[in-house]
């Protein structure tokens, strides 16, 4: 993310205290204020992308107060940025939220104080939108359209309902082909839950790991293998990071250094592979639907209900916190929820 010429200009009062960014000045004694939110992030385990992201908003926030630092402000400065992103910038609800996050974490985390009352701040509207969902024709139509690893990742993405981030950061230990099950470990809100794998792409998907497995014996004897470990964990089981069950599933064509410890390994593959793939498809296929990656989970969770599986079944395989968040799947079947028949065909006798 760039930090926009807009908001480095625009002020709200001096201070005699100035941040100096990109780092920000340190305290006395303590490392630079970026760093030590860095170093909160790493230690509370969030991923590299909520820590870039943080990082990002917390350096708008003090561009838009005239690099004035985070502790000589609180609620009055937070208010005034949060209300600019929503009236003159005209972001969305969750962006806005992200923000509020990122200012808030800044300030109870890493300042160890409170940020105060800023109830009174403008609120960005919250649009209710339905998901843009697949008719099962459709999705035959796009898997047809990719090709190789980019294919057996579609049917993931739609035969188990997964993220892309989930499918993506899959091990070869949480594919069980036995049970045709598969685990997703720390899912969205560092949740773990169990789905299924389909049976259609168990024999591929065994082929496609004894590919991946000779790519990491020639890492292994080119003195590499090593592969990354949340939480540690490398430290905790000796070796570990270089067992083949440890390894992605979809491992990214070349190594590269990993942007935290500085070590070459190979990571994932990245999102933008898929996209790009799915949403050539999409357009080869001739559908105009807005579709990404995350149709395929909509389209999951809607067939499964149109197939007349209970909305907790569908909601556990999604790892929804909440029902009502599955509850939105039920807007779009094709007959609605009652069956309701349109007055245009019960006129005509349709």
């Amino acid at each position: 993310m760039k930090i926009r010429n807009s908001e480095v200009a625009r002020t709200q009062g001096n201070s005699s205290r100035i941040c100096s960014l990109p780092d920000c000045a340190p305290m006395p004694g303590k490392p630079r204020l970026l760093d030590q939110v860095r170093d909160k992030i790493r230690a509370k385990h969030y991923s590299i992308r909520t820590e870039e992201t943080y990082i990002q908003w917390i350096k708008r926030y003090i561009f838009f107060h005239n690099k004035r630092h985070p502790i000589e402000m609180g609620a009055e400065e937070i208010a005034q940025y949060l209300s600019y992103l929503a009236v003159q910038r005209k972001v969305s609800s969750s962006t806005q939220n992200q923000a509020l996050c990122a200012i808030v974490f800044l300030y109870k985390q890493v300042l160890e104080i409170e940020p105060g009352d800023f109830s009174n701040l403008v609120r960005a509207k919250n649009p209710i939108r339905l998901p843009v969902v697949f008719t099962k024709n459709e999705v035959k139509s796009v898997l047809i359209q990719l090709e190789g690893t980019n294919r057996l990742m579609g049917h993931l993405l739609y035969g188990s309902g997964l993220r892309i981030m989930e499918c993506l950061r899959l091990r070869v230990k949480d594919i069980d082909f036995e049970s045709s099950q598969i685990t997703v470990r720390d899912g969205k809100g560092q949740k773990d839950r169990v789905t299924m794998l389909p049976s259609v792409i168990s024999l591929e998907l065994r082929y496609h790991l004894e590919r991946v497995k000779s790519i990491y014996e020639r890492d292994l004897r080119a003195g590499f293998g090593a592969v990354y470990l949340p939480y540690a964990l490398e430290r905790k089981y000796k070796d570990s990071e270089r067992s083949w069950t440890w390894q992605f599933v979809f491992p990214s064509p070349k190594r590269s250094i990993d942007p935290r410890s500085g070590i070459v390994r190979r990571h994932h593959l990245s999102e933008s592979v898929l996209q790009r793939a799915v949403k050539k498809a999409v357009r080869n296929a001739g559908i105009v639907k807005l579709a990404t990656c995350h149709t395929f989970r909509h389209s999951f969770a809607t067939h499964l209900l149109e197939a007349g599986y209970d909305i907790r079944t569908v909601q556990e395989l999604l790892g929804h916190s909440d029902v009502s968040t599955t509850m939105i799947y039920t807007h779009v079947l094709n007959k609605g929820v009652n069956g309701v028949k349109s007055p245009g065909d019960l006129l005509f006798g349709e």
